[in-house]
C-alpha cells in the first residue's frame, strides 16, 4: 500500500509516518521543504500517485484552499484521511469553521474517506500555558480543555488508513477534563514558577461555547496518556 502523507514532519505527522512504515506501507512524505515530495499545498498540487492520502498538514489559514487543490490532485485515491478538530461545527471560531470547511470538501469531492475530529494536542496546551504564564498577573479564561497527546491520535491516524474508509468517526480526546486554572497551576508548579492567577470571562459566541464545553468529547473516545505524564516528561 502506498500512503502520502501530507505534514509528515510536524507534531502528528512525526509519528504516524513510523507507523505506517513499521505495518509495511511504502510512506511518501509530501511538505514544502524536506519530504519526500516538495510541494506548497496553496499553489498548484501535482498528481498524487498513492492509494492512500493522510492528510495533516494545517495551519491557522488557508487550511480550506490547501484542501481543495490536493483533493483536485487525488484522482485515484481510493481512500482520503483528514485530521480535524473537535467543535469544528459547534465554536464559531475562524480557525474551526475552516476546518468544517474541509471537511465538507473533502465529503463533497467523491473520494471515499475518514475523517477524525480531535481535542488540542498537549504541546499545544503548553504552549498556550507557557505563554500566559509569562505575563506577571496571569489572565485565566473560564473555560475547560481536554487535551490529548499526539501519539495517542497517531495510532488513530495510522490506524485509520491502514483501513477501509469509515467517513466521520468518534471523536478523540484526552482521558480528562481541566479547568485552564487547573492546567495554568499545573505548569507553574512543574516549572517551580510563582504567580497570581485572574479569571477572566471570554466574551462573544465564541465564550458561550466555550464556556458550555462544545470544544469538549465526553461520549467520544479517549487516549491514554495524560496530561501530567506530558508536563512531567517536557
Amino acid at each position: 500500500m502506498k500512503i502520502l502523507v501530507t505534514g509528515g514532519t510536524g507534531t502528528l505527522g512525526k509519528h504516524v509516518v513510523p507507523m505506517l512504515r513499521a505495518q509495511g506501507a511504502e510512506v511518501v512524505v509530501l511538505s514544502r521543504g524536506d519530504g519526500d515530495l516538495t510541494c506548497d499545498l496553496m499553489t498548484q498540487v501535482p498528481q498524487i500517485d498513492a492509494d492512500v492520502v493522510v492528510h495533516l498538514a494545517g495551519g491557522q489559514k488557508g487550511d480550506d484552499v490547501a484542501t481543495r487543490n490536493l483533493l483536485a490532485a487525488c484522482s485515484g485515491v481510493r481512500h482520503f484521511v483528514y485530521i480535524s478538530v473537535i467543535g469544528a461545527d459547534t465554536v464559531p471560531l475562524a480557525w474551526l469553521r475552516t476546518k468544517l470547511v474541509c471537511e465538507e470538501a473533502i465529503a463533497a469531492s467523491g473520494i471515499p474517506f475518514t475523517i477524525l475530529r480531535a481535542a488540542q494536542f498537549h504541546n499545544l496546551t503548553l504552549t498556550m500555558v507557557r505563554a500566559m504564564a509569562k505575563l506577571p498577573i496571569v489572565p485565566v479564561p473560564g473555560m475547560r480543555l481536554q487535551p490529548v497527546d499526539a501519539r495517542d491520535v497517531a495510532e488513530r491516524i495510522a490506524s485509520l488508513a491502514l483501513g477501509a474508509p469509515a467517513g466521520r468517526v468518534a471523536d478523540l480526546a484526552g482521558p480528562a477534563v481541566y479547568d485552564m486554572k487547573q492546567l495554568v497551576q499545573d505548569y507553574l508548579t512543574t516549572a517551580g514558577k510563582r504567580r497570581l492567577t485572574v479569571p477572566v470571562r471570554l466574551p462573544g459566541k465564541a465564550g458561550k461555547a466555550y464556556r458550555g464545553g462544545q470544544n469538549l468529547t465526553l461520549d467520544g473516545d479517549h487516549g491514554t496518556h495524560t496530561w501530567e505524564e506530558f508536563l512531567a516528561a517536557s
